[in-house]
């Protein structure tokens, strides 16, 4: 899938020495990191293209897998279930079956509709119908 993310000039500035950027969804400063620019370039995308309300969606959810609690990057409900989960990664990081088993192993807690890994140059998504994950070539609207 590609993805043509529009220009995006965020807001950026420096605490502690530490770069921050505006969160579009959480509404506060986070830590400017690689995998930050590509999760809030998304939350751009699906905010100001797509057009998905960004009341719907949830940054940095944490989970849990057994033991284990885990954070989500993005997650899109819909109907007020999960609809689309996102799994950022640096745009170094090639997308991987490791990847896309990461975001597999959250899917079984989620159970969304529909499944996307991003580097923000490359992108995989997936429908999940029942038993069957079908890739798709992009995003649904949101009606």
């Amino acid at each position: 899938m590609t993805i043509e993310f529009p220009a995006y000039e965020p807001q950026i500035k420096t605490i502690d020495q530490k770069p921050q950027i505006w969160c579009l969804v959480r509404k506060k400063w986070v830590a400017f990191t690689k995998e930050e620019w590509v999760r809030q370039n998304w939350l751009n995308y699906l905010i100001h293209v797509q057009h998905y309300p960004a009341s719907l969606m949830a940054v940095e959810k944490e989970i849990h897998l057994g033991e284990l609690k885990k954070r989500i990057d993005i997650l899109v409900y819909k109907n007020s279930s999960p609809w689309i989960l996102i799994e950022c990664k640096e745009q170094e990081v090639p997308l991987s079956e490791q990847t896309i088993q990461q975001i597999l192993t959250y899917q079984t807690v989620i159970q969304s509709g529909v499944l996307i890994v991003s580097n923000g140059n490359d992108t995989k998504a997936f429908q999940i119908t029942g038993t069957q994950i079908q890739q798709i070539t992009q995003l649904p609207k949101f009606h």
